[in-house]
């Protein structure tokens, strides 16, 4: 090609469009002749862009699926008026049916029950209790259609259910429910969704002992009527709230959003680290052209034309990397849609099977941010193209191509870096802790020179009677901006990967500490449907002074869980009543108990009911009176006025649970039975004896779990919450190491004539490959250095303001340094092995041969 450029025959002064043919020939030679270092760039750019859009891909569709299971389930009434928590009496229904501006009224009872399905095995099933003559026009869905060959009543028979597509692959008729009851299948329901059954509200209502009682009422108004003022005119009793019909959808998108917006972002840190390779790639590109970009200015090709030379390049490789990305990703999506059933670990979706949907805009979405960051990473080595002296290179001076700059820039974004993490959320959303995550790592990499300059200029006099250390820290010491480049893809994914591996070994240690002070019993039981969240299962006094009785049993505690719903637009709280005794030591307390004032009651706040209610410490906490004022109490009691004393620590329930004293329970509500039951064991008691003991004294399905067990679940539903985390941290650090060896290999490579140098004052080969493996570990040292004190700063931004402002709940900090240390360890080895490695090409033969071309 450059033959051709000089070709006398050729016009001095190109048209426009043979300076395109040229330029197009010029990059795709670079593109072509070298793969392996243009694939580093390609591989980032296609693993940035495939995580983040199958994250989008696998939370879009099981959001919508999720949508749309719950707006068959529920119809589309005008109004929902549902209970605070368990059901309300049924009484009121007949005024709401009459009121004037109501069209039409439709009694729901809703209840969750274990069944019996045809593997054997007991499966969760929610059943609801409907009203056939009016469901139809409110909520399509839940209207049974009786088989063929069914009663003609059998919409009204009492032994009759009615399955949906999901409940139907589970289930065969007789269906055997966990209270012994057996029903037949009459027929089906259109609703989708996970596995639910319907049958006639007045037979649930007597085979689950619910009588006079109705979980929600939907509500058809008449047109016109004004929403606001038809709730404030009812005036609701205390129990019963109003909500809008899409507020369960809604409430599962406002909680899951920051657990997506989190995985999104931590999907993008590929894409991240995949623009300073793109930087390092193609800095090195430039650096080896550089005599062939000065030849090319010579001959008429301007500054300008050189810049877009070099962005070209940058759009090509983010073009190829996003466009493979997104097919990459889709993949992803649907093997991820399969095998982890749209939750991905954060339990948002569960028991929802959702189908793949496309979103052909998202994909146009996430390519462009794969080709923007490219052409971000190949900015900067287009603009040292442009700047090049084309004379002064031609005769190989300014080989460095970096500039020297102040640090005080640097400096600068790590300061500003710092006051945003500072920043409250948006939304719920930590954007100003993502905006410090970035400008930290900016800032970080840009000092690189600087912390070159300060390690290496106080280590070179320490080894200046040493050659060969010596040729290799000077040579880090003098090119230090490229030492910079070539690391600068180390260093983002180095402190990415120790960012993460530092949050989640925080985490994982402090919820082991959590169970450590929740699980104090040996043995635990519970109903059978606790685990589903209802609270509708009881366990009677009886049961536990029998339990109490039992050989080996030594002592026995009980709990009583309630779900409130405080607010329509917010998920369920949990009421946990519970013999607490010295908070201190019975719960995981987040600071000190406060002492409670004469005549309050103490509740003790799990750390979401402080972000999202407003119950801190010290204050009063009015919600909570009203929901007790609709419970029915054994004898009448005072006002109660319930007062925050302390504030602990739940990883169980990511929406908020209040603890009160179950004495004071009993007192407000009369309400005896229990949920739950922990048993410490005496000395020599079997734990197998005792469950078998308790089976017999108990005619409800019962759930066993001993402590070891508890913490096996819980660890392993902590990893699969984790899994893409780990999943993330293993392609940063095997991106940062594809570029440290295609940055390392085009360095070497395009020193051949240094090398033939050495070769000719007497140095051996061995020699100069310890040389240029001193480089890999001299630069690469610097890298983990940075890496690791970049990742240190940003997992005190992760720890410390993105977790608790996204999911409301703290942790200790967490450092596990013999896993950092073997990161760093893992960088520095790869980054000499690779160096060497790559010196093997170059120190030979035609490397002394190289030095001739300047003769």
């Amino acid at each position: 090609m450059i033959a051709a450029m000089q070709d006398r025959r050729a016009p001095r002064t190109p048209t426009r469009s043979a300076v395109r043919s040229l330029l197009a020939s010029f990059s795709w030679q670079e593109l072509v002749h070298h793969p392996w270092r243009n694939a580093a760039a390609v591989v980032a750019v296609m693993l940035g862009v495939a995580l983040a859009f199958s994250v989008h891909l696998i939370n879009a569709s099981a959001l919508s699926e999720f949508s749309s299971a719950v707006s068959a389930a529920g119809g589309q009434p005008d109004l929902e008026l549902r209970a605070t928590q368990g059901q309300f009496d049924e009484a009121i229904y007949a005024r709401i049916a009459a009121h004037p501006d109501v069209a039409l009224a439709s009694p729901v009872l809703e209840l969750s029950t274990l069944v019996t399905g045809q593997d054997g095995r007991r499966q969760l099933l929610k059943l609801l209790g409907v009203d056939a003559l009016v469901v139809a026009a409110v909520a399509p869905g839940l209207m049974p259609v009786p088989d063929q060959n069914a009663e003609r009543l059998a919409l009204l028979a009492p032994d009759t259910l009615f399955l949906n597509p999901a409940a139907q692959q589970l289930l065969a008729s007789p269906v055997q429910l966990q209270n012994g009851l057996r029903l037949r299948v009459a027929g089906s329901v259109g609703a989708t969704g996970p596995p639910l059954a319907v049958m006639d509200i007045g037979a649930a209502q007597q085979a689950f002992g619910r009588l006079g009682q109705l979980s929600r009422i939907d509500l058809r108004l008449r047109s016109g009527v004004d929403r606001t003022a038809f709730v404030q005119a009812l005036d609701l009793p205390p129990g019963i709230t109003a909500a809008e019909p899409g507020d369960a959808a809604q409430r599962i998108s406002n909680l899951s959003r920051a657990y997506r917006v989190n995985l999104t972002v931590l999907a993008l840190v590929a894409l991240f680290t995949g623009a300073f390779l793109v930087f390092s790639v193609l800095s090195l590109s430039v650096a080896k052209r550089a005599q062939q970009f000065a030849l090319l200015g010579v001959l008429g090709l301007t500054g300008r034309e050189r810049l877009q030379l070099v962005l070209w390049e940058s759009w090509v490789l983010g073009s190829i990397g996003s466009l493979a990305g997104i097919a990459l990703g889709t993949g992803l999506a649907a093997l991820a849609l399969r095998l982890l059933g749209g939750d991905l670990g954060g339990g948002y979706f569960a028991g929802v099977a959702p189908r793949l949907q496309w979103d052909g805009l998202a994909a146009v979405v996430y390519g462009a941010l794969g080709v923007a960051a490219a052409l971000v990473g190949g900015w900067w080595p287009a603009r040292a193209a442009q700047r090049l002296p084309p004379a002064q290179t031609l005769k190989g001076l300014g080989a460095d191509l970096g500039r020297g700059h102040r640090h005080g820039l640097s400096l600068a974004l790590v300061l500003l870096g710092v006051l945003l993490a500072l920043a409250p959320p948006v939304f719920g959303i930590p954007l100003g802790a993502y905006l410090s995550v970035a400008l930290l790592l900016v800032g970080g990499i840009t000092a690189l020179p600087w912390l070159i300059a300060a390690l290496y200029d106080r280590l070179a006099p320490l080894l200046a009677h040493r050659l060969l250390p010596m040729l290799a820290i000077e040579r880090a010491r003098r090119v230090r901006q490229s030492a910079a480049v070539a690391v600068s893809g180390v260093v983002a994914s180095l402190s990415l990967a120790v960012a993460l591996t530092v949050m989640v070994a925080s985490f994982r240690d402090s919820m082991v500490q959590w169970l450590d002070v929740v699980l104090p019993a040996d043995l635990y039981v519970r109903t059978a449907t606790a685990s589903a969240g209802n609270d509708a299962q009881t366990l009677p006094p009886s049961l536990v002074q029998a339990v109490a009785q039992l050989p080996g049993v030594q002592r026995v505690a009980t709990q009583r869980t309630r779900a409130l719903l405080l607010d329509p637009g917010k998920p369920s709280v949990t009421l946990i009543a519970r013999q607490i005794g010295d908070p201190a030591r019975s719960l995981p307390l987040v600071g000190t108990a406060l002492p409670v004032p004469p005549g309050q009651i103490a509740i003790y706040v799990s750390e979401p009911m402080v972000d999202l209610y407003g119950a801190k410490p010290g204050t009063t906490f009015t919600p909570l009176l009203k929901t007790f004022e609709a419970l029915p109490q054994a004898a009448p009691a005072p006002p109660a006025t319930f007062f925050v004393a302390g504030v602990w620590r739940d990883y169980a329930r990511q929406f908020g649970a209040i603890s009160l004293e179950q004495a004071d329970f009993v007192r407000l509500t009369g309400d005896t039975s229990v949920n739950d039951l922990a048993l410490w064991l005496g000395s020599g008691a079997r734990e197998d004896q005792v469950q078998r003991a308790i089976r017999a004294l108990s005619d409800a399905p019962l759930e066993f779990s001993s402590v070891s067990q508890i913490r096996a679940t819980s660890l392993k539903i902590f990893d699969r919450s984790f899994a893409v985390t780990y999943w993330l941290q293993a392609v940063a650090i095997a991106i940062g190491l594809f570029g440290v060896a295609a940055s390392f290999s085009a360095q070497v490579l395009a020193r051949r004539k240094e090398f033939g140098l050495l070769a000719h004052l007497g140095l051996t080969q061995r020699q100069i490959l310890a040389v240029v493996a001193g480089e890999g570990a001299a630069w690469t040292l610097i890298g983990s250095v940075a890496g690791l004190a970049l990742g240190l700063a940003v997992s005190m931004v992760l720890v410390f303001v993105v977790n608790p402002q996204s999911f409301h709940w703290t942790m200790d900090l967490h450092l596990p340094w013999p896993r950092l240390l073997a990161l760093c360890a893992a960088v520095v080895l790869a980054g000499t092995v690779t160096a060497w490695l790559a010196g093997r090409a170059a120190a030979g033969h035609d490397a002394v041969l190289a030095v001739k071309e300047d003769w």
